[in-house]
């Protein structure tokens, strides 16, 4: 009985160091690859591992500023841009580890690739929009905002 449930429990770390492995990959995707993945419509929680001045200069609609340590509990693909190639593949592998995300995509040329795709996915940025989880909704812990009915 013993050699059974140690069986048990080796299958079971197997198959979770596999899930690991496969959440693991992430894919550094170009400007024709985020548009298709934009219209298949699957969603999207954006995070922008772009430093401060970065951000300030050219912003991402409705995307979470990626801190070290960030938990986040998406519903559909991670976006990650960041300043280089090789800073968005990192930010990725360090939140496929963490988080039960099934696919993570690294934007190959940061912002840039990123709005354009948006502009020429179907609908434009509108209907992109619709695609996107807003701000914080994939992100664990305490909301920042609180929603009080009859509070204007």
């Amino acid at each position: 009985m013993k050699s059974a449930a140690r069986g048990l429990a080796l299958g079971a770390a197997s198959a979770l160091l596999l899930t690991q492995a496969i959440a693991a990959a992430v894919e550094l995707a170009d400007r024709s690859q985020v548009q298709a993945l934009l219209a298949s419509g699957t969603p999207c929680c954006v995070i922008d591992a772009r430093s401060d001045a970065e951000r300030g200069k050219l912003g991402v609609a409705h995307a979470l500023a990626y801190r070290k340590g960030m938990k986040i509990n998406p519903t559909g693909a991670v976006v990650v841009i960041a300043d280089t190639d090789a800073r968005a593949r990192q930010v990725g592998e360090a939140l496929a580890r963490t988080s039960a995300a099934r696919q993570v995509v690294a934007v190959k040329g940061g912002a840039p690739t990123w709005l354009a795709a948006q502009e020429a996915a179907p609908g434009g940025p509108a209907g992109v929009r619709s695609f996107i989880i807003p701000t914080n909704t994939c992100e664990q812990g305490p909301p920042l905002q609180v929603l009080s009915p009859g509070r204007k």
